[in-house]
């Protein structure tokens, strides 16, 4: 079918590389993005596709009603990927009440407009709502636990954990109550090109460029398994063309490596891609903080159920997945460079020293 989809936080790192995938695969198709453009939001992560016939930016908040019942109806839309969030666990410690406004009432808003939208036009049966969560949700695993499946019950541990669990519930609800054609993800850490410097894998890359310390938390052995995002974002296209209402999707890389041993490997590619660093060998930044305030041990995913059942599985392996991202940030320096503002530089400071 021809679909018509809003995507929310389509300016975001997620959003954006979706966008750039669906754009290039379905040229057909029209795309909406709508992004409030806070911090993360970013409208150059979509340089390469403003110009596409197919694709509006619109700029405008998820909590916002009448922006979203006016984008539905004169669009006409068919399909909403929500990738829109507050999505940083060390923001959510610092100010968590705009994580419940956003993760929360924000995806009720989206599904109340949708669902009448959706009734509107009759229920059509390929209509979707496809929401894009995490594999936080689940808590913490031990180091000899089974990974997370889609029936592992929730333990947030989190304030942004926590949100997302709200948003899994509701749109877990609305398929159970109304029959809405939603369908979840949670996915492991993501990693690739446009993600904001605060998450690990950036962060580390821009300080290692700019000569600054690359703060681990406490012993650096918490685990994490890591997704490249353009392999997301064909398990995304998957899920929306053949996964079934309803149902749930987890979503991981195969690359469980405990923190320290990542950034470890990123200063060996660092080295070998660019050997005019401020500080070299970059192993010499490794810098161990003060840990995260109920940091999550473990986490891991058993994405055997979108392998089996919709033939996805992850293409990338860390390390070509990290060349990859090493190797954007050392060409787009004109990217990151001017994220470094006033406003980053007192959360870094609040959050590492």
């Amino acid at each position: 079918m021809i679909r018509r989809l809003l995507v929310t936080g389509g300016a975001g790192f997620i959003g954006a590389n979706f966008v750039h995938h669906w754009c290039k695969v379905y040229p057909e198709d029209r795309v909406v993005v709508l992004d409030a453009l806070t911090y993360a939001g970013n409208r150059l992560n979509l340089a390469l596709v403003e110009g596409i016939e197919n694709f509006r930016f619109v700029e405008g908040d998820i909590c916002d009603r009448t922006i979203i019942d006016e984008l539905l109806s004169t669009e006409n839309i068919d399909t909403i990927a929500h990738f829109a969030a507050e999505s940083h666990v060390d923001r959510s410690i610092l100010g968590p009440a705009a994580f419940v406004q956003t993760n929360v009432v924000g995806t009720f808003t989206l599904l109340e407009a949708f669902r009448q939208h959706w009734e509107a036009k009759g229920k059509p049966f390929d209509y979707r709502f496809l929401h894009v969560s995490t594999d936080e949700v689940y808590g913490s695993l031990g180091a000899d636990d089974a990974a997370f499946c889609e029936t592992t019950p929730y333990a947030p541990n989190s304030p942004y954990s926590a949100s997302k669990a709200g948003s899994d519930h509701l749109v877990r609800a609305y398929y159970h109550t109304y029959q809405l054609p939603t369908i979840i993800t949670n996915c492991s850490n993501n990693y690739g090109p446009y993600q904001f410097p605060e998450k690990l894998i950036s962060l580390m890359c821009i300080n290692t460029l700019i000569g600054k310390p690359l703060p681990v938390y406490g012993d650096g052995k918490n685990v994490r398994d890591w997704l490249y995002v353009g392999d997301h974002c064909r398990a995304l296209d998957v899920v929306i063309n053949h996964g079934q209402p309803g149902e749930t999707y987890n979503i991981g890389g195969n690359n469980e490596v405990e923190n320290i041993n990542l950034v470890q490997l990123l200063c060996q590619m660092m080295d070998e891609l660019a050997p005019d660093l401020p500080v070299h060998p970059a192993k010499q930044l490794i810098t161990f903080v003060k840990d995260r305030q109920g940091h999550d041990r473990r986490y891991a995913i058993n994405a055997n159920k979108i392998k089996t059942q919709l033939g996805w599985t992850p293409s990338v392996t860390i390390a070509e997945g990290l060349r990859l991202t090493v190797e954007w940030y050392l060409n787009h320096r004109d990217w990151w460079e001017p994220l470094l503002s006033a406003e980053y530089q007192a959360y870094y400071r609040k959050n590492y020293l």
